[in-house]
């Protein structure tokens, strides 16, 4: 096995071919590299397919050497589940670069991935190592298994790609970011062609005028497991300063909860559109959102998000059209202004659909001809369209406008701590229009005495994304303030 495969990866592609002993026999291993002209993009992941699923071990480790022997990387396989990165230049509250806990080794059926600590260089072969131990029942790859990456970057400086197939300038998301210089001044635009993109993604405050753009949701899928256990409050209440939170809005309460989205935005004039993104956190294994963005001007257009919990968190000026969110807790929220309209919005399992923690100087969470939908077995009268902590939040702000909405809404509408109004006499939770799926009007006598039904006058000025985001006009097309 060894001597076929130091030559391998003489030539580099998509699927590479096996060596003539790895296709006769089916029973050795597979290396590969995503890549065009014999070459690999410089963030590409490395994949191993094995005939049979294999299983992580706990000893051992993946070396990549540069062809001078000097080493690049090196992924422990004992603590390959729990390993340690700086993803897009992350730089807690204090200065300091934070580093992720992420996956360096991963496996899906019969494939392990391989993700690096960081980006490889331009115009280098390199070589791989396998240890024994690394793969339970496998011996390693102690000889190596060549590759090597692109000589420079293709793209321009206004436009990337990325392609999961290595056909284009990156192989990741988080690759294309980090090509945009900090202090960007201009629009960059990110194609991200069809393809599953398992990575954490974060685009940090000083790369602003990002267009991050899919090939349509379901075609284009950014994915990853992130969440509060991995890289958020639980897992870092005893973290140092570099785990603490920029931008916090809630001193206190954000101060390490924004390092768990799967992709996280806290840069301003950003945009989202025509994918998904997907926290695939397991159902009940804590707050993970799919998406999260902390700053002004933030779009996000024909795009499915999708988690279990707190999918979408938007801070600062929001902006959702035509899209699909799904989740059970909270999972529209956040301390922003918000608007969301013609957008589709499933709930899971019962619960809450939002939580708006905005104060008395900003409006909060506005929804406008939305549809709120419920997977298959969530119950008649189980979920909430908005709650607030009112002793906390006492301007808490959420409004539902022309919404028809199923069965799995409870007739009181809304929820309260204390459930008691007389507690709450700043709470903004507003309704009108609001039908069943069918488009008949719904019986609205039992919602909480201290939410209102709007007037048509009032519905209609709030309906309004630019009066409700203070002048931004957000609408695809519009010219950005």
């Amino acid at each position: 096995m060894k001597a076929t495969l130091t030559t391998l990866m003489a030539a580099v592609a998509l699927a590479l071919p096996t060596t003539a002993a790895q296709a006769a026999t089916g029973d050795e291993p597979t290396f590969s590299v995503p890549g065009r002209g014999g070459a690999t993009c410089v963030d590409a992941p490395l994949t191993i397919k094995f005939p049979t699923p294999p299983t992580l071990g706990s000893s051992g480790a993946i070396e990549v050497r540069r062809a001078d022997g000097t080493l690049a990387d090196r992924i422990e396989a004992a603590t390959a589940r729990t390993d340690r990165k700086n993803i897009g230049s992350a730089i807690s509250d204090t200065g300091l670069p934070h580093d992720f806990s992420y996956e360096s080794i991963m496996i899906d059926g019969d494939t392990a991935s391989v993700y690096l600590h960081r980006q490889l260089e331009y115009g280098q072969e390199y070589v791989v190592t396998v240890d024994p131990g690394v793969f339970t029942g496998f011996d390693g790859e102690g000889d190596g298994w060549r590759f090597r990456t692109t000589k420079h970057r293709a793209g321009k400086g206004r436009h990337l790609t990325v392609a999961a197939d290595g056909t284009g300038d990156f192989c990741t998301v988080q690759g294309a970011v980090d090509a945009v210089p900090t202090g960007n001044t201009r629009p960059v635009t990110i194609d991200v062609r069809p393809g599953v993109y398992t990575e954490i993604v974060y685009v940090r405050e000083d790369r602003p005028h990002l267009t991050v753009r899919g090939a349509g949701p379901g075609r284009t899928v950014i994915r990853y497991p992130n969440n509060d256990l991995r890289n958020g409050d639980k897992a870092l209440s005893d973290g140092g300063p570099a785990d603490v939170c920029p931008r916090r809005v809630l001193e206190t309460s954000d101060l390490h909860n924004c390092w768990r989205a799967s992709f996280g935005v806290d840069a301003a004039d950003f945009r989202l559109r025509d994918l998904t993104v997907h926290n695939t956190t397991p159902d009940g294994g804590s707050q993970a959102e799919a998406f999260r963005g902390n700053n002004d001007r933030i779009a996000l257009e024909h795009v499915d998000l999708r988690s279990n919990q707190d999918t979408l968190r938007l801070q600062g000026k929001g902006f959702v059209t035509d899209s699909h969110i799904s989740g059970d807790t909270d999972f529209v929220w956040g301390t922003g202004t918000v608007f969301i309209q013609d957008s589709v919005l499933e709930s899971t399992d019962g619960g809450y659909i939002s939580q708006s923690r905005n104060d008395a100087t900003r409006p909060g969470t506005v929804f406008v001809r939305t549809r709120l939908t419920r997977a298959p077995g969530v119950p008649d009268g189980s979920v909430l369209l908005s709650r607030s902590a009112v002793w906390r939040f006492t301007h808490s702000q959420t409004v539902f406008i022309d919404t028809a909405m199923d069965g799995h809404i409870a007739p009181v509408g809304w929820g309260i701590d204390p459930n008691d109004c007389a507690q709450a006499p700043n709470l903004s939770f507003w309704e009108y229009g609001s039908t069943d799926l069918n488009g008949d009007p719904i019986d609205t006598s039992s919602r909480l005495p201290c939410s209102r039904q709007l007037s048509a006058a009032e519905a209609a000025q709030w309906s309004d994304p630019s009066f409700v985001l203070g002048g931004w006009d957000p609408e695809p097309g519009h010219h950005r303030q």
